[in-house]
């Protein structure tokens, strides 16, 4: 567990600021096993998590979407057969923002519970 998973969102709007290449440096740290990928030209955190049957993986999908759901921050997710694919960016920027990094990190506690 690190310092993020501890942290609380914040409301963003589209004036909100995407985190800067040099807070993205920062904060990726903190979630090492997470990648950043460009899709349709939006910076996106992704990591893909492995179980051993389907159940485990819808399992783990609920507790991923019960947190969306307490943090008002909602994720791309893709269940299959063994794995769950979380995908975090924020909306409103297009972008990442620091929020994206929280929940990242939030993420990966619901993993090792």
């Amino acid at each position: 567990m690190n310092k993020l998973s501890h942290a609380s969102c914040e409301v963003c709007t589209a004036d909100t600021p995407k985190v800067t290449n040099e807070e993205l440096n920062k904060l990726i740290t903190y979630i090492p096993d997470w990648d950043t990928e460009m899709h349709d030209d939006v910076m996106q955190l992704k990591k893909t998590f492995r179980f051993n049957n389907f159940i485990k993986a819808l399992a783990f999908t609920n507790k991923v979407g019960a947190l969306a759901e307490k943090h008002h921050h909602h994720p791309g997710i893709l269940t299959e057969w063994g794995k769950v694919t979380v995908t975090w960016w924020t909306h409103s920027v297009h972008g990442l923002h620091r929020n994206d990094f929280i929940m990242a990190a939030k993420t990966d506690c619901e993993f090792t519970d």
